[in-house]
């Protein structure tokens, strides 16, 4: 195999937004459109240098909304694109993640979050976005976020990211936290050609005339992609129209209930029709587990010491990771609550993927959280009392102390 012009291979010790970059440029990105925010800068400042050893683009834009948009821009003109942000930055570009929704625009969004509201800690972690990045931007779209857990898992997810918007042709997010993003570990980056890469369905030329082409031409029944159209770039030839409104098969304004009836049908079914093949998780000790630990990102990884001890005290603790967290893996979370006790839900925020796992268990098991509002990863005994309390065991558990902050800047306990 000859050495790919630009690409890394091999194996590197690595920061987990350098991996990401390097994901992206494997998966053939080669446009990058951002804003610097922690602690997702250093992706942009490793695209920066990358993107013109492999022949693309890095441009640094006003903010995020602008950034979101020249995205969708650099999809249309035929290129691969990405942007990546932290929380503040995500709010601005919910506007033009739904215009890319309507549009069916292939790209992908990477959010390395970080405790918020507002500018929050700008420096620590979160994980506050999970709902956000499912109900963000207004109207009514199926979503597709990935979650890693490694700095290598962050590499291999932002190539399944790119596969996953052009084969549905939709913006793809990565919803990182600030530990995954700031942590430097081992990543083994293969040659380009041990690694799958999906391409945006296409037009064959000589199949339809550039002059009755229709970029949003339902396909329905035809093939397995069901509501999925090929795609052509702007600069082709053919004809293309593409806007924000509820628009026809040609992307011309429709303004009526049908058109609309329509168009939401194919954002909503095209990932609906596809769920088995989108979803993925991680089981471990589910077959007789009465306790099962449910988690994502950095926090399903420090949950795996939590887990172990709980075994240890004869507890039958079974875990499952969501690599997706959208769209949200509904039967599995039914299936399960049929044949445990109850639930546990580690994550950085004060209560948001566990409602999800509230929802799908339908009272037919505990749901319980372990939660805090950002800064630190989840401490082990909170995780492990938790995990207690859940299997019906008895525990003390101690309030984590408040903390007055002073005007000064320090701190003293209540």
């Amino acid at each position: 195999m000859s050495e790919p012009k630009g690409l890394l291979t091999g194996a590197h010790f690595m920061l987990g937004d350098h991996a990401a970059a390097e994901g992206a440029l494997l998966a053939g990105c080669r446009f990058f459109a951002g804003y610097p925010i922690t602690p997702a800068t250093e992706i942009a400042e490793r695209m920066s240098v990358r993107m013109p050893q492999v022949g693309g683009v890095y441009i640094q834009m006003e903010d995020e909304l602008a950034s979101m948009n020249a995205i969708l821009g650099g999809s249309w003109a035929g290129v691969k694109s990405m942007t990546a942000t932290s929380g503040p930055g995500f709010s601005l570009m919910m506007e033009n993640l739904g215009l890319g929704m309507m549009l069916e625009t292939p790209c992908v969004l990477v959010n390395v979050q970080r405790g918020g509201p507002s500018t929050g800690l700008p420096t620590l972690v979160g994980q506050q976005d999970m709902m956000q990045a499912r109900w963000g931007s207004h109207g009514d779209y199926e979503t597709i976020a990935l979650c890693p857990t490694s700095p290598q898992e962050f590499f291999d997810l932002t190539i399944h990211a790119f596969n996953l918007s052009e084969k549905y042709r939709l913006p793809v997010l990565v919803m990182a936290d600030a530990e995954v993003g700031h942590m430097t570990e081992k990543v083994v980056i293969p040659h380009p050609d041990e690694i799958e890469i999906v391409e945006r369905p296409q037009v064959r030329r000589g199949d339809i005339e550039p002059d009755h082409f229709r970029i949003f031409r339902d396909r329905s029944g035809s093939d397995d992609n069901g509501y999925i159209s090929p795609m052509v770039a702007a600069g082709e030839g053919y004809r293309i129209h593409v806007t924000g409104l509820t628009h026809d098969e040609r992307g011309y304004p429709a303004m009526n209930a049908e058109a609309q009836e329509w168009n939401i049908e194919r954002l909503v079914n095209k990932i609906r029709m596809h769920r088995d093949d989108i979803i993925k998780v991680e089981g471990q000790n589910l077959e007789d587990a009465e306790v099962v630990v449910v988690s994502y990102g950095i926090s399903a990884r420090t949950s795996l010491w939590p887990i172990e001890q709980a075994r240890n005290e004869d507890i039958r603790v079974g875990y499952l990771r969501l690599i997706t967290a959208w769209p949200f893996p509904d039967e599995i979370i039914r299936k399960l609550a049929k044949q445990v006790r109850a639930f546990v839900v580690p994550e950085i925020n004060m209560g948001q993927m566990v409602r999800e796992v509230e929802r799908c268990a339908c009272g037919q098991a505990l749901v319980l959280g372990a939660n805090r509002p950002g800064g630190d990863i989840l401490e082990a005994d909170l995780v492990l009392n938790t995990i207690r309390r859940a299997a019906g065991r008895e525990v003390e558990m101690e309030a984590r102390p408040r903390r007055a902050i002073s005007l000064l800047g320090g701190a003293e306990e209540e």
